[in-house]
């Protein structure tokens, strides 16, 4: 999905209501280099087409490393739309970034792709200094693609699947197309990423950033 920056930040996560603070929030760790990311979409698409899914409040349903993820976002396009990689391929560095499946499976918490499809978990590690940047949750996907497994290695233009409609749940609550929609979080390997604040329904591009990682933000759903 075009050019890069990078992303490096978890940290504070809820466990049975009581928040855990890793090892790596209180040393001083260095920020990494940063990366863009970039709509899931390939072509054109929508960001929070009916003012439902703003990153400063959207829910949260996944995480990783133990925490749950930074900030998520729903990106509207109507079923069949090719779904791609978040992640630019270089960091503001200029270094080439390798993104690798590191999560397969059916999205919702019922175990049938019928109610969601699949949530595809990538990450983000910048080849130069072998730091693992970042994760994306890619969440809604149908019609993957056979060689989309856990360990591939995809570029920004790899096809993951494609949107799609599912049936009426709780875990999609979608009555026509306009409203079929990636799912998307993010979260930093240190501390928090940021997304780029935009009005509901607003149009984006191959190109159009949507959000960084490798920023040192200090809590979840931050603003860039």
């Amino acid at each position: 999905m075009g050019f890069s920056f990078a992303r490096a930040a978890a940290a504070v996560a809820l466990v049975a209501g009581v928040v855990l603070t890793p090892a790596t929030a209180a040393s001083a760790h260095p920020e990494a280099d940063r990366i863009n990311l970039y709509p899931p979409v390939q072509g054109s698409s929508t960001w929070d087409r009916f003012g439902l899914s703003a990153p400063a409040s959207h829910h949260i349903v996944f995480g990783n490393w133990g925490y749950p993820n930074d900030w998520s976002v729903d990106i509207y396009r109507n079923p069949g739309a090719t779904v791609v990689s978040p992640f630019g391929s270089r960091t503001t560095s200029g270094h080439p970034v390798t993104v690798t499946v590191v999560t397969v499976r059916p999205g919702c918490a019922t175990g049938n792709l019928a109610d969601g499809g699949y949530r595809i978990g990538l990450e983000a590690r910048d080849n130069t200094t072998g730091q693992i940047l970042a994760r994306a949750d890619v969440m809604h996907v149908t019609n993957k693609p056979g060689g989309i497994v856990v360990g591939a290695t995809v570029g920004p233009w790899t096809k993951l699947g494609e949107t799609g409609r599912f049936r009426y749940s709780s875990c999609y609550q979608v009555n026509g197309d306009s409203g079929a929609h990636i799912h998307l979080e993010v979260i930093n390997q240190h501390r928090y990423s940021c997304y780029v604040r935009r009005a509901a329904n607003t149009a984006l591009t191959d190109q159009t950033v949507i959000g960084v990682a490798g920023t040192h933000h200090g809590a979840q759903r931050q603003a860039c």
